[in-house]
């Protein structure tokens, strides 16, 4: 869906908008891996879990929702590794969430670099099953990672809406702006073209790509896929598999 997500509610909003947490009902946990244009040297692969805390109020859990997310990108002469943990709480139709990364830079020969990023997110349902507008601002605090040109961590806000026209279609459309580099648009759709398959498709406007995909869906464990075309890059590789736990 053209990594339109920040509206998205499930085990992976640890990472795309951590308010998104709120609204899960069972422990889930997910991996994945990416590889950008075919080069081994631009693989990225994570985990993420995601628990509620307390007994459920209503369909809401009573304290909230925490989320731990581990991930890894590059190779031995360059990789970033992230450990982020969030908790987010859901009242009413409103949903907020906060997160802190710790990150590690490492160049093979020159060492490595740490730095401790903050971040928060919300959604909104502004019609019930509808409508649901979602933020997420990532390193508010804009964490410093070297000296040399006071290189820092970028800060990113995103900001987007979703919407249901049908229980079988989603409309997804969002900005992402680095605050050093010109905003982003992206958007998708998804169908649900049976009850356990759903296909996908999107565009991220700056970085002209198209994608496509399709999740499956049997009983707790769902597996979704997505490609992504660049014009001169090529190909690029989604796959993320999860499992959702029994309640206590």
């Amino acid at each position: 869906m053209g990594n339109a997500a920040v509206t998205l509610s499930d085990v992976w909003a640890v990472g795309n908008n951590v308010a998104g947490l709120s609204q899960l009902t069972r422990p889930e946990v997910g991996v994945y891996a990416e590889n950008r244009f075919l080069i081994s040297s631009l693989n990225t692969v994570g985990l993420a879990v995601a628990s509620p805390l307390g007994r459920l109020t209503g369909e809401e859990p009573r304290y909230g929702v925490v989320g731990l997310e581990l991930q890894r990108f590059g190779d031995k002469l360059y990789n970033e590794q992230r450990v982020g943990l969030g908790y987010a709480y859901r009242t009413g139709v409103m949903s907020v969430g906060v997160r802190a990364d710790v990150l590690q830079v490492a160049i093979e020969g020159l060492g490595s670099r740490r730095a401790v990023a903050a971040s928060v997110g919300a959604q909104a349902e502004l019609i019930p099953r509808k409508l649901v507008f979602g933020a997420y601002l990532y390193n508010l605090n804009q964490a410093h990672l070297a000296e040399y040109e006071d290189e820092r961590v970028p800060t990113v806000l995103k900001a987007g809406l979703s919407y249901r026209p049908t229980e079988k279609v989603m409309l997804n459309a969002e900005v992402e702006k680095d605050v050093d580099h010109a905003a982003d648009f992206r958007a998708g759709i998804e169908y649900q073209a049976l009850e356990a398959l759903a296909l996908r498709v999107g565009v991220l406007g700056v970085s002209e790509q198209v994608t496509g995909g399709a999740g499956f869906h049997a009983g707790r464990f769902r597996i979704d896929y997505a490609g992504a075309w660049h014009s001169s890059l090529g190909l690029s590789q989604h796959i993320s598999a999860g499992f959702r736990l029994e309640a206590k």
